[in-house]
């Protein structure tokens, strides 16, 4: 028999129970719907005991916080939750925005071990907006460097339209309706600064170079940008 199908939420309790003991708690079980209460002096902590780390679990010790500042969530240790896993990463970061702590119980045998990932702290939105100023710079960039809307919010199999894409078609759509174009002349037309780049790396293979800083529509560009009729017409009226 697999160990998670005996594994029962209270075989959490004891461990937890003896590590807060430990500290210099009192712990109790079952204090007014709190899964476990610990108190040393005037500091009251709640956890909140579950098989698995859900949206049940998160809402039930959000709740807590009614009572305490001081609330942990207790899951069994598991495979997937490994300290370099990306998704294991998004979920430690949502317990920790909602200010909770998060406690992990090891089963080997008869060997049990607590593992105290993070304590619950204040989350302070002004230092989080400050670790991730880069992050927000790219999105305002690429907002910036879109003409209008041309994707629709949600979808995840459709093309996306991101700023440099739509670059290009601007670029192949100057060579279409003018021919040979240098990346300075192009750029005199307002394609921007990555023209050179975008020329020269010919990433969807749309441009071709016919002289030394000259450049043409290749007949590849010239079927695919067919593709993007909103935004060739929003070009063509320039």
């Amino acid at each position: 028999m697999k160990e998670s199908t005996k594994l029962q939420e209270a075989d959490l309790y004891k461990p937890i129970q003896k590590h807060f003991i430990q500290e210099g708690y009192e712990v109790y079980g079952e204090v007014k719907d709190c899964d476990m209460a610990a108190v040393k002096n005037e500091e009251l902590i709640i956890i909140e005991l579950k098989l698995n780390l859900s949206v049940d679990l998160l809402i039930q010790a959000t709740k807590r916080l009614r009572v305490s500042e001081l609330v942990y969530i207790a899951v069994p240790k598991k495979p997937k939750h490994r300290a370099r896993s990306r998704r294991w990463t998004d979920i430690c970061r949502l317990v920790k925005r909602l200010e909770l702590g998060l406690i992990l119980v090891s089963f080997s045998g008869n060997h049990k071990k607590v593992e105290v990932v993070f304590d619950p702290i204040p989350f302070n939105r002004k230092k989080n907006l400050g670790q991730n100023k880069r992050k927000r710079q790219e999105v305002l960039k690429e907002i910036n460097g879109r003409s209008a809307d041309f994707n629709i919010g949600g979808t995840s199999r459709a093309q996306i339209m991101t700023a440099y894409k739509e670059n290009c078609i601007q670029i192949a759509c100057y060579l279409e309706h003018s021919g040979e174009l240098s990346p300075k002349k192009l750029m005199e037309m307002g394609t921007g600064k990555k023209t050179s780049s975008i020329l020269t790396k010919n990433y969807y293979g749309w441009f071709e170079r016919v002289k030394r800083g000259v450049y043409i529509l290749s007949d590849k560009g010239r079927k695919e940008m067919k593709e993007y009729p909103d935004l060739l017409s929003y070009y063509r009226k320039d």
